[in-house]
C-alpha cells in the first residue's frame, strides 16, 4: 500500500510534469506551425494548448481533493478528480472540433507547406517526452489509482497517436504529398473527440456512483464469508470517490453472539476486506440470524 504521504507525493508530482511537458509542446510546436503553415501540426498545437490548461485544472483539482475530510465533506474531496476528468473532456472535445473546422478548410483551399523539417524535429521531440511521461503516468496510476491522473494519461495517449500522424503527415509533404495533411489533420481531429468521449464516460461513472466491478465485489464477499463465526452477507455496496473506494455491506450473524463478540467479528471483516483492497474504506452492520 502507498504510505499517505508518498501518494500525495506522487500524485502532485505527476500533475506537474504534465504541466511542463504541456507547456514545452505548445511552445515547439507554435514555432514549427509558424514556419511551416501545416494544418496537421496547427492541429497538435492547439490540442497542446488545451492539454496545458487542462494539466493546470488537474493540478489544481489534484490539490483539492487530496485535502482530508472535513466537516462540509465528510467523505473527502476525491470526486475534484473526475469534475477534473470532465474539464479535460470538454478541452479536449472543443480542440477536436476546432483541428476539424481547419482541416476542411485546407482542404477546399489547399495551402503549400513551408519549412517541414522544423515540425519534424519538434514532433520527435513530442514523441520522445510524451512516451517518457506516460511512462511516469503509467507508475503513478498503478500505486495510487487516481482518476485525475488516468484521464490525463488517456489524453495523452491519444496525444502519442496525434503526433505520430503528425510526423508522417509532415514526412508525407516532404516527399511531395502535400494534401494528406489536411485529411490527417481531419482524422486526428475524430480520433481525439472519441478520447473526449471515453473520459467523459469514466469521469460520469464515478461521479454518478457506479458500483466496482462485479469480480471484485464477489471477491470481497468471499474474503468476508471465509471468517469463523460469520454466516452470511447482503447488501454490498461500493462507490468510488478519488483512489478511495467506500464499502459498505451487512454481516449475518448468530443471534446469540454478546455485543462485544459481533463487534469484534465486523472488525475483522473490515480489515479483511482492506488487506486484500488497500484502498477500501469499509463500514459493516451486523445483522442477526
Amino acid at each position: 500500500m502507498t504510505a499517505p504521504a508518498e501518494h500525495q507525493r506522487l500524485l502532485r508530482l505527476a500533475t506537474r510534469a504534465s504541466l511542463t511537458v504541456a507547456s514545452i509542446l505548445v511552445l515547439s510546436k507554435a514555432v514549427a506551425w509558424w514556419l511551416s503553415g501545416s494544418v496537421s501540426l496547427l492541429a497538435g498545437l492547439t490540442d497542446s494548448a488545451l492539454d496545458a490548461v487542462a494539466s493546470f485544472l488537474n493540478l489544481l483539482a489534484v490539490h483539492y481533493a487530496l485535502r482530508p475530510a472535513d466537516d462540509d465533506h465528510r467523505f473527502g474531496h476525491g470526486k475534484a478528480e473526475a469534475l477534473a476528468g470532465m474539464a479535460q473532456a470538454l478541452f479536449i472535445g472543443v480542440s477536436a472540433v476546432l483541428i476539424g473546422v481547419q482541416a476542411v478548410e485546407r482542404l477546399q483551399a489547399p495551402q503549400p507547406l513551408g519549412d517541414t523539417a522544423a515540425g519534424i524535429a519538434v514532433m520527435l521531440l513530442s514523441l520522445v517526452l510524451t512516451v517518457a511521461l506516460l511512462a511516469f503516468q503509467r507508475k503513478v496510476i498503478r500505486l495510487t489509482g487516481s482518476t485525475a491522473v488516468r484521464a490525463d494519461s488517456l489524453h495523452y495517449r491519444s496525444d502519442l497517436l496525434l503526433n505520430g500522424s503528425i510526423l508522417l503527415a509532415l514526412v508525407l509533404a516532404r516527399f511531395g504529398w502535400p494534401q494528406l495533411d489536411a485529411l490527417f489533420g481531419l482524422a486526428i481531429a475524430f480520433y481525439i473527440l472519441w478520447s473526449a468521449v471515453q473520459i467523459a464516460r469514466q469521469s460520469t461513472a464515478i461521479l454518478m456512483d457506479q458500483e466496482l466491478p462485479a469480480d471484485v465485489s464477489e471477491r470481497m464477499l468471499e474474503v468476508v464469508l471465509a471468517i469463523p463465526g460469520v454466516k452470511g452477507a447482503h447488501d454490498l455496496r461500493t462507490r468510488v470517490s478519488g483512489s478511495h473506494w467506500f464499502v459498505q455491506l451487512h454481516l449475518e450473524l448468530p443471534g446469540t453472539l454478546p455485543l462485544d463478540a459481533a463487534h469484534e467479528l465486523c472488525v475483522q471483516a473490515s480489515q479483511a476486506i482492506r488487506a486484500r483492497y488497500p484502498k477500501a474504506d469499509v463500514m459493516v452492520h451486523a445483522d442477526p440470524v
